[in-house]
């Protein structure tokens, strides 16, 4: 009887385990706090999860360098990365690009207090400046290379999220600071009231959703399927609209060669 009891535990336990293995992680960059995160990617996930008929939950990192670190390690089956990333560790982490925003270039922007007297990057001038983190793609490589470009010294400080950077810059911490639009739509009502957009940079091929090499093919096929029609349903539509997405569309991995071409070194020389 004990004997009959102990296979029965072990073959629920390796069962239970079975079932952990087949949940499979969706990870969003942490440009927002996780609590905001949480609320924003949630119910897409959950969405996600219920179309595709796959068992999905929702992860995030507490700033961006961690982020990076755990898609070095693959840790993530699936994540929502920005367009550098996506190129470092598709060659480094083996993550294979599935869909990216429909209609959209991502661009990064300069924000400064509304009543600020900066009116030009040149006002910036031996200023030190708030940014994300050393590769966040448009708030800071693209927003720094407009800098360099245009000949500003700057010093710049590392705050962890673009809602850090407009809450510091609102605070009069910081003249400005770098993100991107839609994080700034996204950012509480109250602080980008007191924010204004000073500079916007080229636009380039936007974050990509990318799966793990672990992740099947019929899994990719299933869940590909499940984002683009997401946007032709009343609920996707508005989960989508609260991430100021329109809707999500098929991406080939040769869609990122606009950001190859800039030959960035941020992450590949660590």
């Amino acid at each position: 009887m004990m004997k009959n009891k102990f296979f029965t535990v072990c073959f629920l336990f390796y069962a239970n385990l079975g079932l952990a293995i087949e949940s499979l992680s969706f990870a969003v960059v942490p440009q927002q706090s996780a609590s905001k995160l949480t609320k924003l990617w949630t119910p897409i996930v959950n969405e996600l999860s219920q179309k595709s008929g796959i068992e999905i939950h929702f992860v995030t990192a507490p700033d961006i360098p961690t982020f990076e670190k755990r898609l070095a390690a693959g840790e993530y089956d699936i994540a929502y990365m920005n367009p550098y990333h996506y190129i470092v560790f598709n060659q480094t982490a083996g993550y294979q690009a599935l869909a990216k925003a429909r209609d959209k270039k991502i661009k990064g922007i300069l924000v400064v207090a509304k009543n600020s007297k900066i009116n030009s990057l040149m006002d910036l001038e031996n200023q030190t400046l708030a940014f994300p983190a050393p590769a966040a793609f448009a708030a800071t490589i693209l927003t720094q290379a407009d800098l360099k470009s245009e000949q500003v010294n700057f010093s710049a400080e590392y705050v962890s999220s673009h809602d850090s950077v407009y809450r510091s810059v609102a605070k009069g911490i910081f003249p400005a600071g770098g993100g991107v639009v839609r994080t700034f739509n996204n950012v509480d009502p109250d602080i980008r009231s007191q924010l204004r957009i000073l500079w916007t940079t080229a636009g380039y091929t936007p974050h990509a959703i990318a799966t793990h090499s672990r992740v099947t093919a019929a899994d990719r096929d299933s869940l590909s399927k499940a984002l683009i029609e997401m946007q032709q349903q009343a609920s996707g539509k508005e989960l989508l609209g609260n991430i100021n997405i329109q809707g999500f569309e098929h991406a080939e991995d040769a869609d990122w060669n606009d950001i190859r071409d800039l030959k960035l070194k941020q992450l590949s020389e660590k």
